[in-house]
């Protein structure tokens, strides 16, 4: 099979514990180098925390697997610092499209408002988001230490701190970390050595993946098809990858053999009878896949916190593994940092298991809805999908009806009890729990984004419209905020970010985003006064009609979990 792809190969280094003696105490130990391990550890490092990543591969991970990155995530990496990376060598898409049979029933555009800076879907490689990752994480060094070839083969949870035992290719040996988070995969030993299990559903079902490298002038979209003529009584999909590499995903049913199916000679007149018999193409990567809709009960277990698919695994159908777990990872990184920093109590890290456990029960609804329509297991389901796809050519009604796979949300915290309730009236859907909306803005006197001021602390806007003295619309400029503030939020460095429309006279230090159009006022239903309190993970914990610092202050304990 053909790659354009030449996978790195990342040297073992003796660690300290082998190359010293004693062993070594860290803060926090990260278990597993794929996309969550990688995101969680690099977060960390980035907030000062110093973490030590444990893989047992020396490598990146085999085969395109993880394709599909949502707005959400792409922003998400940008304050890991790769967005760039990624946006710049992955597949840009916003459309969807959806056949049956030999017919388009309908489409989808995952971004129909204009004036964000991020696409709503990038299409690329697994191996090049790790790579990225890893040479973000390398020069992190040495508040990250990333080690290769490094497999936990034992863990003693204690109250206050977990032992490793670790095997490598100069010995064994042990370190301690006060907290362990394990990122190692649906099959995740560190689960099982736990005793610890997860629960949900099996689909009696698979699926090829077929990668090909071709040159083809279709469009950057998203192309699913039901019963079509060339793969009759299943489904297919068909998405654009980097490289001219083409993610070609086929329907098999339960009773296919998978070492057959992945057989060349099996797999290539698939795709003749698909793309016809003129159309070049080589094989990059083939597999057979089942999957799961399962999750563990709670996501903390004393110092031992799981994310990404070692706490919950979904159907590929929606793009929800990759982009939940690098969620998990944004929503843990900066509680896990408070913690340690003690300006918060350990109750937080309990939040950060309810609110991603209320994600994870979001995405395995959306994801066992969309693969119980894709695969209907009944004579009776199959006729009302069919009905549903039929009148989906004519009546809106039965579009919303239609899943091929609801892709990629972010979660909205809405019940979450880090958020402080509305007092004031406020229309919009940037409310206590969601995650903030980006909107262009000036920085500097350049153009920019909203979003790349905000994140990886709390921070408050205050929107000031176009009042020329802030004491017009009761705003404190950032020393007086800072000042009525208790110590313990001093310590957190909270920031204050001034959003005008104007020349509203703001003293420096002071971050200031010129909202001339006024779009960053309209996503926020902001009037010249209103107060916004954002969490480290972009999030909207707290808005007010007017600025109030004991409610502030009351805002800051809760989201906090301070008692």
């Amino acid at each position: 099979m053909h790659s354009a792809y030449t996978y790195p190969r990342y040297e073992f280094r003796t660690p300290p514990e082998l190359a010293q003696g004693p062993q070594a105490h860290y803060p926090v130990v990260v278990v597993g180098a794929g996309p969550v391990g990688l995101a969680t550890a690099i977060d960390l490092a980035q907030q000062g925390v110093s973490v030590v990543l444990l893989d047992e591969d020396e490598t990146v991970s085999l085969g395109s697997r993880g394709l599909c990155y949502a707005k959400r995530t792409i922003e998400v990496l940008d304050r890991l610092g790769v967005g760039d990376a990624v946006v710049d060598k992955g597949v840009t898409w916003n459309l969807g499209r959806t056949f049956f049979r030999d017919e388009e029933v309908y489409r989808f555009n995952l971004l129909p408002d204009a004036d964000h800076r991020r696409p709503g879907m990038i299409n690329l490689q697994q191996y090049y988001l790790e790579q990225f990752l890893v040479e973000r994480a390398q020069s992190l060094a040495p508040t990250l230490d990333l080690r290769w070839k490094t497999k936990v083969v034992g863990v003693h949870a204690h109250d206050t701190r977990v032992l490793l035992e670790v095997e490598t290719p100069e010995g064994a040996h042990s370190l301690e970390a006060q907290w362990l988070v394990a990122c190692d995969g649906a099959r995740s030993s560190l689960r099982r050595t736990l005793g610890l299990d997860v629960q949900g559903r099996v689909f009696q079902d698979r699926f090829l993946i077929a990668d090909v490298v071709m040159k083809a002038d279709f469009p950057p979209e998203r192309w699913f098809w039901f019963d079509p003529p060339f793969h009759p009584n299943q489904s297919v999909l068909l998405h654009r990858e980097a490289d001219n590499v083409w993610r070609i995903d086929f329907q098999l049913g339960w009773d296919a053999d998978p070492e057959i199916e992945k057989q060349p000679e099996r797999v290539i007149p698939r795709i003749r009878a698909m793309l016809g018999p003129e159309r070049e193409f080589e094989l990059e990567w083939v597999s057979v896949y089942t999957f799961q809709c399962r999750r563990m009960q709670k996501f903390r277990h004393a110092r031992v916190l799981f994310a990404g698919d070692a706490a919950h695994q979904v159907s590929p159908f929606g793009a929800r593994g990759a982009n939940s777990g690098i969620q998990d990872a944004d929503n843990l990184a900066w509680k896990l940092r408070l913690v340690l920093d003690g300006v918060a109590d350990e109750a937080l890290l309990d939040t950060y298991s309810d609110e991603r456990v209320f994600a994870a029960e979001e995405n395995l609804r959306n994801s066992t809805r969309s693969t119980d329509f894709i695969t209907p297991k009944s004579a009776t389901s199959r006729r009302y999908r069919n009905a549903v796809l039929t009148l989906a050519r004519e009546h809106a009604f039965a579009r919303v009806l239609a899943n091929s796979g609801r892709l990629s949300v972010p979660t909205f915290l809405r019940e979450s009890a880090l958020n402080t309730p509305d007092e004031d009236e406020f229309e919009g859907r940037m409310f206590p729990g969601a995650p903030a909306d980006d909107a262009p803005v000036e920085i500097d006197g350049q153009d920019g984004w909203l979003l790349s001021l905000l994140g990886n602390r709390f921070q408050v806007l205050l929107f000031a419209g176009d009042a020329i003295d802030l004491q017009d619309v009761g705003l404190p400029e950032a020393q007086a905020l800072q000042a009525t503030l208790d110590p313990r939020w001093r310590a957190l460095g909270l920031e204050a970010i001034y959003v005008t429309q104007g020349a509203t006279a703001v003293a420096q230090p002071a971050r200031v985003a010129v909202d001339h159009r006024g779009v960053a006022a309209r996503r926020f239903d902001a009037k010249p006064g209103t107060v916004v309190l954002l969490r480290p993970d972009q999030h909207v914990c707290a808005r007010w009609r007017r600025f109030d610092s004991a409610r502030l202050d009351a805002a800051l304990r809760r989201a906090c979990a301070v008692r």
